[in-house]
Formats: C-alpha cells, sequence, structure tokens
C-alpha cells in the first residue's frame, strides 16, 4: 500500500529535472533491459497477469508492482485461477490463487518490530474472525514463524509516494502468502505509529495474502491521483456480485493508496470476502 506524499512529490520534481540534464548522454537504455533494472520480457509477463508495470521495480524476491505487491519469478510463470468480482463502475475485486483446504487456522508471527506493530496484527486478526470466514487467524506460539511472517523494513520517500508495507498472492498450492513487510521509517507512520492505521494497512496487506487485488485496479487514479492507469483485464472471467452500488466507493480496504486514517472493510468489502471464504 502507498502513501502520497506531497513534500516528497516537490522534491522529486527537481531531481527529475537535474536528472534528465546531467544524464541525456545515456539516455539510450538497451533494447532488452530498461533503466528500472527490469526486461521487456519481464513487463510483458508482469502485463500479461493483468498489472501495471508503471513504476515497477526489482526488489529482493521479485519486483514490486502496483506500489505493495510482490511478483516472484514463479508468480511471472504460473496461471493463476482468477476471476474478476465485479463492484460499482469502479472497482474490481479481483483475486489470484486463493487459499485452499478449508475450514483452515492461519498463523501469524511478528519479528524484530516494535510493540505497537504486535498489537495492530492482533487488532487486524480481529477485524477478521469477526467475519465468520472459513479460515480463521491466530497469533503463532512465542519463538516460532507464523504461515504469515510480519517483518520490517526501512525505506525512505520516492516519487512522491512512500510504500507502507507490501505483500503477496497465495501459492498455487492454495497456501497465503509468507510474508508481510511493514516500513519502519518514520516518514510513514511517524515516530509514534498510530495503532489503527497500522492495523489498516495490515488489514489491506493481508487481503493479498489471501488473494485480493487493489479495488481501483482498473483507473489506480481512484486512490492515488495522477494519470487514470488501466492495469488491464488479463485473460480471466468476471462475476457480477448482486446488491452492489452502480457508482464508485471510496471507503474498500483495498484501494490501492492510503488516505492516511483508519480504513477497515466496508459493506461491499465484506460481500466479496463472504463470496469467496464463507
Amino acid at each position: 500500500m502507498k502513501k502520497i506524499n506531497l513534500f516528497s512529490l516537490a522534491v522529486a520534481g527537481m531531481l527529475a529535472l537535474c536528472v534528465f540534464g546531467c544524464q541525456k548522454k545515456d539516455s539510450a537504455t538497451s533494447a532488452s533491459t530498461n533503466q528500472d533494472g527490469i526486461s521487456a520480457t519481464t513487463k510483458s509477463q508482469i502485463t500479461s497477469l493483468g498489472f501495471s508495470t508503471e513504476n515497477a521495480r526489482k526488489v529482493d524476491g521479485g519486483y514490486l508492482v502496483e506500489g505493495d505487491i510482490l511478483l516472484s519469478e514463479a508468480n511471472l510463470s504460473e496461471k493463476a485461477e482468477s476471476k474478476h468480482l465485479s463492484v460499482a463502475e469502479t472497482e474490481q475485486y479481483r483475486t489470484t490463487n486463493l487459499v485452499k483446504a478449508l475450514p483452515r487456522v492461519i498463523t501469524i508471527s511478528v519479528s524484530n518490530l516494535p510493540t505497537v506493530y504486535s498489537d495492530a496484527v492482533n487488532a487486524m486478526i480481529t477485524r477478521y474472525n469477526n467475519l465468520g470466514l472459513r479460515f480463521t487467524f491466530q497469533r503463532a506460539a512465542a519463538g516460532t514463524t507464523g504461515q504469515i511472517d510480519v517483518i520490517g523494513f526501512n525505506e525512505g520517500p520516492s516519487g512522491g509516494y512512500i510504500t507502507l508495507g507490501s505483500s503477496g498472492f497465495p501459492t498455487a498450492s492454495g497456501n497465503p502468502y509468507s510474508q508481510i513487510k511493514m516500513n519502519t521509517n518514520p516518514a510513514a507512520y511517524g515516530a509514534n505509529p498510530n495503532l489503527l492505521y497500522l492495523t489498516s494497512v495490515l488489514q489491506h496487506e493481508v487481503g493479498h495474502c489471501i488473494g485480493f487485488r487493489h479495488t481501483d485496479y482498473s483507473n489506480r487514479a481512484y486512490s492515488c491521483g495522477g494519470t487514470a492507469v488501466n492495469e488491464g483485464a488479463s485473460n480471466v472471467g468476471a462475476v457480477l456480485i448482486p446488491g452492489t452500488p452502480s457508482g464508485p466507493d471510496a471507503a474498500s480496504f483495498m484501494l490501492a493508496c492510503s488516505n492516511g486514517g483508519d480504513r477497515t472493510f466496508n459493506a461491499n468489502d465484506v460481500k466479496a470476502i463472504n463470496y469467496l471464504y464463507k
């Protein structure tokens, strides 16, 4: 999940002017690899899965796309079991692989993070478990690593945004994605992170771990601002969820960019989650 950072946006604009002026002679790149270090072939694979390559970057373990989604090399080569779950005109709850072998308990651990992050994980678990789904979350036993492990990383703003956290999608075998990274840089949550804000970001990242895409993937400008980007439908079907509105809904917990507050499940989120897991 990303948060818009207007101050860093202004700084980034000045840096962009400097880089363009100082490196004009190096503007030509090879046909196989772009300046971001991602080959044209890899970008084609990302696009074929229905993800945007805008601001995609190479990171440890794969490629970070849409601000907070980690795609591994295995993800790029596999065919996901995907559906469109349509809600309103601008939102789609699009799934990749789903968690299988239900009902089941999914354990979550927290590694080397301050207490407030651990408390936020507990609050996030309560929010999901209150839905009465066919899976339940619980904290892993002390000293053990859960099926989802929450760890920290430290990264400042870049390009007008800061990454609040990141995660990935379920495996082809039906297990949830195994790791959530939470940004400990003060520019992300401040010197004293707000418990409910952390809870909402964790709630969003767990949404990816169990198979949910960003609800505004068809128009990321909806929550992030800037130019509208449609990430494409790939080659998947569509399922309309009955009883959802005909207009956009600005409160989904799976919007791509954070509003800086406590964004939890709204009525349409619950309908989508229930459709898949209740």
